[in-house]
């Protein structure tokens, strides 16, 4: 069992987590239900699946938790493209959060990758 709160990716995803709860709250009241759910679900599903998987037994549970927390991370790329091209998102914040995501994706990659490695 890994201590999650030691991982940088784990770090950073919770901060884009709390980035996205706080740039979000400025959306359209009328899409409370929609996209403004759907980003905070799957931005925090990112650093929960990183902190369900170190607390699996082994690395190949972490690997596939580590997995299922990219494909949230392309859910949320996604949904700041769509926030952006609807007008919910200023383009600043929108190339902020983006970057943000894409880094985390880097990182989780390459930790998928170390662990296989030490398989």
């Amino acid at each position: 069992m890994k201590n999650f709160r030691k991982l940088i990716v784990w770090q950073k995803s919770h901060q884009l987590t709390l980035a996205i709860y706080k740039t979000t709250k400025a959306f359209s009241k009328e899409e409370l239900y929609g996209l403004t759910s759907q980003i905070r679900r799957s931005g925090a599903s990112i650093p929960a699946n990183i902190a369900e998987g170190c607390g699996r037994d082994g690395d190949r549970e972490l690997s596939r938790f580590l997995q299922i927390a990219i494909g949230s991370a392309s859910e949320v790329e996604y949904h700041l493209l769509l926030a952006n091209d609807l007008g919910f998102l200023e383009e600043h914040d929108y190339k902020q959060l983006n970057s943000e995501v894409v880094e985390i994706k880097r990182m989780l990659a390459g930790l998928i990758k170390k662990t296989k490695a030490e398989r």
